[in-house]
């Protein structure tokens, strides 16, 4: 793959895994190769990849995309008999799947994110995750305390 790069004829040069218990591996794979990006799982009920995996990437200027923001769905039912937050506007957002996606992309280390989805309705309100105030650290933190 990096004669490929070398030669021009691929771009970018990454690696991608969806499981939390192997990002281990990548953050190896990342300090003893050069990469472009890497895709990973990240989300409010999965965690780890801030310990070590997210300021690795962003201290070697490595792109992060994330899959499973949502966790396959887990998400939404942990919280499916709860109104959104009042506050939630504060950062406007108008559902669940918004506060979930701004919490993912507003870290510092993350590039995108790839919430996955077979519903126009759904992917329109993904797409709101893009717009308006992003959280704060102080704010992020409120998000995450939803579902500790």
């Amino acid at each position: 793959m990096r004669q490929l790069k070398e030669q021009g004829r691929i771009r970018y040069l990454g690696i991608t895994h969806y499981r939390e218990d192997a990002q281990d591996t990548v953050a190896q794979i990342v300090r003893s190769e050069r990469v472009d990006f890497v895709q990973i799982n990240y989300s409010l009920a999965e965690r780890g990849a801030e310990r070590t995996l997210l300021p690795l990437c962003q201290s070697r200027g490595v792109a992060v995309l994330i899959n499973r923001p949502f966790q396959d769905g887990r998400m939404f039912r942990a919280v499916r008999d709860r109104p959104l937050p009042a506050w939630a506007g504060e950062i406007d957002c108008n559902s669940w799947g918004q506060l979930f996606l701004k919490f993912v992309v507003s870290h510092p280390a993350v590039t995108a994110a790839i919430p996955a989805t077979s519903k126009p309705k759904n992917m329109a309100d993904n797409l709101g995750a893009a717009l308006g105030r992003m959280p704060d650290a102080g704010q992020r933190e409120r998000i995450a305390a939803l579902l500790a």
